[in-house]
């Protein structure tokens, strides 16, 4: 068994250039006989000035699917000492596989072709590429795997496509949903998410330059206490319970709509710092005795900056006072990555020089979906 778990190396795919604020209904197409009414205060609010897309903006079609966006991510690991050929273990989180059936872990692998290893999915949304990472860390310094390769990978823009939000009534003829215009919690994610993939090496050892030791991960479930927040795939009841797709005839009207990504976002405005901030911080600071003199970055994944003064106000409630100066976020470069943002972010400041020897990095990742989250603690460390 070794006692440690290092990220050696690290690998983002941003694909296609990136698209600015003004850019996004004309890629995603106009849903409704008006542009939409939320898109401009949606983007001032969460302070994303560009992103990028699978969906090549010359064609209107995606030059990328998830598996081919992820496998591109992963191959930039390879060299100086790591081929592809000699991984362990894959382990690849994602909100938006390419499919249902077989997982997304799978596809990736036939996508790089490599040598047999073991392959594992994790399921979720933003914390997916988290618990991806945590079973990699295992899987090393359990002594079950040599390396592990970790992914997180989004490509959201598939769903939020215009066409993906029209309804067809028996008699065949196509109405956009809510006549000219979508209800609010349906336009609202359209200008929220973003797509790419980014990939971890996780090994036993470090490697020449700067590594990330693995302390320790954390994650966290508050279901049992609140409903869904963001879902597809579902309707929500009155009563807060979700019905789900297989419940639906394919003729009743909400049949397609069920298909489209969706956000409480009263609920999401109400809970989420509570329960997927305050409330998990508090049990880590007591089991793990952390402080801010404890953390010299902060790499929290947020969804938007309008969630900034609330976060600062949270961690200077439960005693984690940490400045916003030692806080590293992109959000405003590549926009809300899901679960790969976490990795886009680490990767970004292990290549910007500002990441010193002996510095700690603690890494949240909240996740909306039945509020969950995930806190990674990482040490940096040179290795001549």
């Amino acid at each position: 068994m070794s006692n440690a778990a290092y990220i050696t190396r690290s690998s983002v795919c941003l694909p296609n250039p990136p698209v600015e604020n003004d850019q996004v209904e004309t890629i995603l197409g106009q849903v409704g006989e008006r542009p939409s009414r939320a898109r401009r205060m949606v983007q001032r609010s969460n302070g994303i000035r560009r992103r990028h897309y699978v969906i090549d903006p010359a064609t209107g079609r995606p030059n990328y699917t998830n598996a081919s966006l992820t496998a591109t991510a992963i191959r930039g690991l390879a060299g100086e000492g790591f081929a592809l050929e000699d991984m362990a273990c894959l382990v690849c989180g994602t909100s938006n596989p390419d499919q249902l059936l077989p997982s997304h872990a799978v596809m990736v692998h036939g996508e790089l072709g490599v040598p047999v290893c073991e392959v594992v999915a994790t399921a979720g949304v933003c914390l997916s590429g988290a618990t991806a990472l945590k079973y990699g860390w295992m899987s090393v310094i359990s002594g079950c795997a040599r390396n592990a390769v970790v992914t997180g990978s989004e490509v959201a823009s598939l769903v939020l496509l215009a066409q993906n939000y029209a309804v067809e009534p028996l008699n065949g003829a196509q109405i956009l949903e809510e006549s000219s215009e979508l209800a609010f919690e349906r336009d609202f994610l359209r200008w929220m998410l973003s797509d790419g993939a980014g990939a971890l090496l996780v090994e036993p050892a470090p490697r020449r330059g700067l590594n990330l030791r693995v302390e320790w991960i954390d994650i966290f479930s508050y279901a049992h206490a609140l409903p869904a927040c963001m879902y597809m795939g579902a309707e929500k009841q009155s009563d807060g319970a979700l019905r789900g797709w297989m419940d639906y005839s394919s003729c009743e009207r909400e049949a397609n709509s069920v298909f489209t990504l969706k956000q409480d976002v009263r609920l999401l405005n109400e809970a989420v710092i509570e329960y997927t901030l305050v409330k998990p911080l508090q049990r880590i600071m007591e089991q793990r005795s952390l402080s801010a003199e404890h953390v010299d970055w902060l790499l929290p994944h947020m969804s938007s900056e309008y969630f900034r003064a609330p976060g600062v106000a949270a961690l200077a409630r439960v005693g984690l006072p940490i400045p916003q100066e030692r806080w590293f976020t992109n959000l405003e470069r590549v926009g809300n990555v899901g679960s790969a943002s976490i990795y886009i972010m680490l990767d970004e400041l292990l290549r910007s020089g500002k990441l010193q020897e002996g510095q700690h990095l603690l890494c949240v990742v909240p996740e909306s979906g039945r509020f969950t989250s995930g806190f990674i603690y990482l040490t940096a460390t040179a290795h001549a």
